[in-house]
């Protein structure tokens, strides 16, 4: 009887002008190869994260579709946030 824990990124949506990258992460416990529980975190990546820590995956997405113009968008609506 061997316990495992395994966790993947098993879902990653583009989501919005700004194109966040929201991430579903699955944990997922198995007892020889049998799935005895999956519980899910989410969290969202946007146009100004730094990604060097996240999966090759998610640096390839982020490089693609986090244009210079969507940093710079994201950049002046993030700047527009915060006038008084």
């Amino acid at each position: 009887m061997a316990l495992e824990k395994t966790t993947t990124d098993d879902k990653i949506e583009i989501v919005g002008d700004y194109k966040h990258l929201n991430i579903r992460t699955a944990t997922i416990v198995s007892e020889d190869g049998t799935e005895l529980s999956r519980s899910f975190h989410r969290r969202v990546l946007t146009p100004d994260a730094d990604v060097s820590g996240e999966s090759v995956e998610i640096q390839n997405i982020a490089a693609a579709v986090w244009t210079d113009d969507v940093k710079s968008a994201w950049q002046t609506f993030q700047e527009a946030q915060t006038l008084p």
